[in-house]
């Protein structure tokens, strides 16, 4: 109980107090968890790599790789299953193949939350039969479309947002992602996408009773009002090289550099801007057996046993994969944060590849 209320403070007063629209460095943060155990466990480094379903959310022009009707699930719990995290994902060729779109769906919530506003009524007597539940829900929408364009691939996305706290709040957000990637040679790629280029704009609305505000006032809370948030961009560079090590083994290696226009504790930052590296391998046996590591998150920490000096950490991630026909199957162990903050879960995603040669 005290965890989900906590939860309920940080959406509600943490984030959105403000009447004016500012660029909030970490809006709609739901939509950076990732989606796909193959991408999460090598490390989210993705932009140049991805070409199935999943391509929606890293690179929306990886979509071009799309050859037939695609669907891919996944599912993770956070904070020792508080936190429920899901994604469904669709796509498939049209035109003759020319072009891809495909339509993407993701939700983070947190149900069964206690609303205590009403526990104690107004001559001071505690009732436990006034505590209700609610739930919190994140909901992102991506609507897309890939096509060639000379010698790119390109594509883009339509973002929707929708956001949801019991009968208190919700916010809907609408911008655009944009993608690109370019294969040099047969091993080597490229890739580039920039994530709510236009800023995202969320718009909040809340609906405390007055009762309600007067409980948010008489407890030092204070009463959130009507708001705009942006979500501003996120610019991801990245390169992989696939290198063969025999007729049935080859080597993945993947590399994407994230740039936001703000500071943040990351590997390279300053007042402007911040760089956050990812790397990523994946081994493959036969395109059936995948094995995948992957590190991310670098940040730099005060020392414990010297607080003068200052400790690189990172995030480490493993992952398998299995491929049987139009069936694949893969697993991540991955995080919220460094090693050090314990925040780990298992994913599990599923994608089928409606591939007629193979029905």
């Amino acid at each position: 109980m005290l965890k989900k209320s906590l939860f309920l403070i940080l959406v509600l007063f943490t984030s959105y107090q403000f009447a004016e629209a500012q660029i909030r460095a970490y809006s709609n943060e739901f939509m950076s968890l990732g989606v796909g155990a193959r991408a999460l466990g090598m490390g989210n480094a993705h932009s140049a790599v991805t070409d199935d379903v999943s391509s929606a959310y890293w690179n929306p022009a990886g979509l071009n790789n799309v050859e037939n009707l695609e669907i891919a699930v996944m599912h993770a719990e956070w904070f020792s299953g508080i936190g429920k995290y899901d994604y469904l994902g669709i796509a498939a060729p049209i035109s003759n193949g020319d072009r891809t779109v495909g339509l993407s769906i993701i939700r983070f919530g947190v149900d069964d939350i206690p609303n205590t506003l009403n526990l104690v009524d107004g001559s001071g007597n505690v009732n436990y039969d006034n505590i209700t539940t609610f739930s919190a829900a994140d909901y992102g929408f991506l609507l897309s479309y890939a096509q060639e364009w000379k010698k790119l691939q390109i594509g883009g996305n339509v973002k929707i947002i929708h956001r949801k706290v019991g009968d208190f709040a919700k916010a809907w957000g609408f911008g655009l992602d944009l993608g690109a990637q370019y294969r040099v040679n047969d091993d080597l790629m490229l890739g580039a996408s920039l994530r709510d280029a236009t800023s995202t704009y969320n718009t909040w609305s809340f609906s405390f009773t007055d009762q309600e505000k007067e409980v948010l006032s008489a407890t030092g809370n204070e009463v959130p009002i009507n708001s705009v948030e942006l979500t501003g961009q996120h610019l991801v560079l990245g390169g992989a090289y696939n290198l063969n090590l025999g007729e049935k083994l080859d080597l993945l290696a993947a590399v994407d550099l994230e740039m936001t226009f703000d500071e943040r504790n990351t590997l390279i930052h300053t007042s402007a801007f911040s760089l956050d590296p990812r790397i990523g391998i994946e081994a493959a046996y036969n395109d059936m057996v995948y094995l995948r590591l992957g590190v991310n998150n670098f940040q730099r920490y005060l020392s414990d046993s010297d607080i003068t000096k200052t400790v690189l950490a990172l995030q480490p991630n493993v992952g398998v994969g299995l491929k049987l026909g139009i069936f694949n199957i893969d697993y991540a162990l991955t995080g919220l944060g460094n090693f050090s903050s314990g925040i780990y879960s298992h994913i599990i995603s599923l994608k089928f590849n409606f591939n007629k040669s193979n029905s």
